[in-house]
């Protein structure tokens, strides 16, 4: 069906090119008293046909429909199909190679972008399933040792430290939920074919929900919360955006060494919402800011030996994949006074503005 529709597509789109580009020769003839533009004219109308159209057919079948109609409308003897004089019919031929060399061209460049598009991809899909066989494998080593210790050894140990196993083994098990969620949103977002679905969201209930999230897991790390007085109803995915705010609020209470506060500020920059995140800890080391956002991870430098987890590049790959689907950018820098800043904006729409 979606092949038949993608025809359908490219037929009008064609059929209507060719229109316009025959309505604005003649118009040009009209006015100037001249021919000499209609080839051009239409050969700009192929080349337009052949980048918006799928494959060569639907170039070459509009190279020769132009043929066609400048021969019949253009050249003399006008309104009639005359490819028997010399001249008209080395015109024909020359237009016609131009048009289906633009035609050729034009699709070749069009398949050359879509091979490096598809190999980045691929490139990104390498970089994230090699993080996360390691980031994935440390908790699960851990939930199977802890398990292991308390199934061999239930009648002597002790009730506190079976008490502890299990906390670790929660713990670890919702880590697990939390990555998995990250690699469903990336998965979910990924396809080219899904659209995300905006709600009018308000500003103060999409905070409430992070700090009250954010808090159950991390109850004793304190979040300073700014945002404007104003009433803002922002659109977007809310789900995906409380992710957002959660992945780069854990990185700096996991990864931040020092840390003591948290500063959650929001404010409103022309027709967009920035959200930053700061905190007071050890900084971003300069070497991963450039790979921060792309899942990039250096094997010898960031993953770390002694089995603790490391899920910086994957969380914050699914941020920045995220925030690029909503429309929006995303940053990251270290301040001056020490500590790092996470920020990114969302558009507001026209309507909301008034």
């Amino acid at each position: 069906m979606t092949k038949y529709k993608q025809i359908i597509k490219d037929f009008s789109f064609s059929v209507a090119i060719l229109l316009i580009t025959y309505f604005l020769s003649y118009y040009m003839q009209f006015v100037f008293d001249t021919d000499t533009l209609v080839p051009t004219i239409f050969v700009l109308g192929v080349f337009f046909v052949s980048r918006q159209t799928e494959g060569y057919v639907w170039g070459v079948a509009a190279s020769l429909v132009s043929v066609i109609l400048v021969n019949f409308t253009f050249t003399a003897p006008y309104f009639e199909v005359d490819f028997i004089t010399p001249v008209n019919m080395f015109a024909a031929l020359v237009m016609l190679l131009i048009a289906i060399m633009t035609s050729a061209l034009t699709t070749q460049i069009k398949q050359q972008e879509k091979i490096k598009a598809e190999s980045e991809r691929e490139r990104m899909r390498g970089n994230l399933l090699r993080a996360v066989s390691h980031d994935l494998r440390t908790p699960l080593t851990s939930i199977y040792g802890a398990t292991s210790v308390i199934i061999d050894n239930y009648d002597s140990i002790s009730k506190e430290k079976q008490l502890r196993l299990l906390g670790e083994i929660n713990e670890d098990s919702q880590w697990l939920i939390r990555m998995v969620e990250n690699l469903l949103s990336v998965t979910r977002i990924d396809n080219s074919v899904t659209k995300l679905a905006k709600d009018t969201v308000v500003l103060d209930e999409l905070i409430d929900s992070v700090i009250v999230k954010f808090s159950k897991h991390y109850p004793k790390q304190k979040v300073n919360v700014n945002m404007p007085e104003e009433f803002m109803s922002i659109p977007m995915d809310p789900i995906l955006i409380q992710q957002v705010l959660m992945n780069i609020m854990e990185n700096a209470v996991v990864h931040a060494k020092g840390l003591t506060e948290i500063d959650l500020t929001v404010r409103r920059e022309n027709n967009s919402v920035v959200f930053e995140v700061t905190d007071d800890g050890c900084g971003i080391p300069e070497d991963r800011l450039y790979h921060l956002f792309t899942g990039y991870l250096e094997r010898d430098e960031n993953i770390p030996t002694d089995g603790s987890r490391n899920n910086m590049g994957i969380g914050l790959s699914v941020c920045s994949t995220i925030i690029k689907a909503h429309g929006g950018t995303i940053y990251a820098k270290n301040r001056p006074e020490g500590g790092a800043l996470f920020g990114f904006s969302l558009e507001l729409e026209a309507e909301n503005e008034q």
